[in-house]
């Protein structure tokens, strides 16, 4: 219900300097009034000022010195009347100015409630609006460029000149469709052909991303794998720079698999530290070690440790062959004790952290990171919008394939208007209510 006025607190939980209260909707300046004492009254003050003054319950009682400001519609983030309070940090004096406005007549807000108001108002759309909390989770700088550039309409300018000429081309079809004895200028099979052509090729090249997309939104699934005692959480640790897992002389250590997710110098990884695969008789550690294999199996990545200070045995090879067919970084640990050499293998001691900075290369080298990080154009980082583009582009090659092979008009028409479809389903423009709601679920409240 638009309607309604509603207040939640827009800042984390916790110890600090200061909360925001933001409260958005018709009567959000009227509401705030009720419990704000300063010079004037907030709904007679003008747009994008910040008034001083204290919050007061309903028997006087002072519970905080503010800032708030004041914002008209429709130059708000929702596009409605807007307050935003600022409080001291703290739970005691947000959560308790929160409680003041809600008995002033506000509604608590849902989750992601005030971007759903900005979608809904058509201030956004819904790839903007998936951009906003995909801003919130960064974990990189790649990763909050590009969430920043959709936020800011990046990718809905794309899906839009694309949308946009196969609406005119169907539109034109149609035309033809309907009314064959008129004496129209009409699109040749030729011109059909080019124009749904140059538009499959401009809907695969942001497919083409969604791969380098979804690394730099949910990390290289890395698992390090090797012997037990061969250094594989010693490397955990130094890339997580804290004491993540334990490390003992003590071999098969580590029984479980354990996950991390670390960014490395701009790299997002998700690393798997694996129990030592070897053979053992010990129930508990054969459990590990299977979980081992199955965490070489879903990776993205294995990072295979061999162990300087000895030479290849038949579980070293074992390994080699199991990982062969993955994409992989051989690494020959300790080599601060180095004894034994292995040909192509990157040296390195996760002890003294000689040889990571080379690591980080030659990983950014095999993602193509550095290309990502310094790219200007739209990347697919959404599995929603990657799933939306590859129905466009089967509809299209449809479209392409019918209208080449001599097919009436009229097929090819039908596929070109599913591709318009779903490419309006990344904007918003043809998504079902059901998908809006879930969307906007994801989010924090206050957002």
């Amino acid at each position: 219900m638009q309607e309604r006025t509603i207040a939640a607190i827009s800042t984390p939980f916790g110890v600090g300097g200061i909360a925001v209260i933001r409260v958005s909707g018709a009567d959000a300046l009227a509401i705030t009034d009720k419990i704000f004492r300063g010079k004037q009254k907030l709904s007679e003050a003008a747009s994008h000022t910040v008034h001083y003054g204290h919050i007061k319950d309903e028997n006087g009682n002072v519970l905080d010195e503010v800032l708030v400001t004041v914002m008209h519609a429709p130059k708000t983030y929702t596009r409605e009347n807007v307050a935003e309070i600022s409080t001291h940090g703290g739970i005691t004096a947000s959560k308790s100015v929160l409680a003041a406005l809600i008995k002033a007549g506000a509604y608590p807000a849902d989750a992601g409630e005030f971007t759903k108001r900005a979608f809904l108002n058509g201030r956004i759309d819904l790839s903007q609006a998936e951009g906003v909390i995909d801003i919130i989770n960064a974990k990189t700088a790649a990763e909050q460029k590009n969430a920043l550039s959709q936020a800011e309409g990046g990718l809905s300018k794309e899906i839009n000149a694309v949308r946009e000429e196969l609406v005119r081309l169907a539109a034109g079809m149609q035309v033809a469709i309907d009314y064959p004895d008129e004496d129209l200028e009409d699109l040749t099979t030729l011109d059909i052909a080019e124009l749904i052509g140059k538009n499959l090729e401009r809907v695969k090249r942001l497919l083409a991303t969604a791969d380098s997309g979804r690394v730099l939104k949910e990390g290289i699934k890395t698992a390090i794998v090797g012997k037990p005692n061969v250094g594989k959480s010693s490397l955990l640790n130094c890339l997580a720079r804290e004491d993540r897992a334990i490390v003992t002389d003590i071999a098969g250590t580590t029984r479980d698999v354990i996950e991390e997710f670390v960014n490395f110098d701009g790299v997002p990884m998700r690393l798997l530290d694996t129990a030592g695969i070897h053979e053992t008789s010990d129930a508990v550690e054969k459990i590990g070690v299977e979980r081992s294999r199955r965490a070489i199996d879903e990776a993205d990545l294995v990072i295979l440790m061999l162990d300087t200070s000895r030479e290849l045995d038949g579980e070293d090879e074992r390994l080699l062959e199991l990982t062969a067919e993955k994409k992989r970084l051989i690494i020959a640990n300790k080599s601060d004790i180095k004894r034994a050499e292995f040909d192509g293998a990157l040296a390195i001691s996760a002890k003294t952290g000689e040889g990571i900075d080379l690591l980080c290369k030659e990983i950014k080298k095999l993602y193509k990171l550095g290309e990502i990080g310094a790219c200007d154009s739209v990347i697919i980082t959404n599995m929603r919008h990657a799933a939306a583009l590859e129905g466009s582009r089967a509809a299209l090659k449809r479209a392409y394939d019918a209208i080449t092979g001599g097919l009436p008009q009229d097929m090819a028409a039908l596929d070109i208007y599913e591709a318009i479809d779903r490419l309006g389903e990344i904007t918003g423009d043809t998504v079902s209510e059901s998908i809006v709601s879930e969307i906007f679920h994801s989010f924090c409240v206050g957002k």
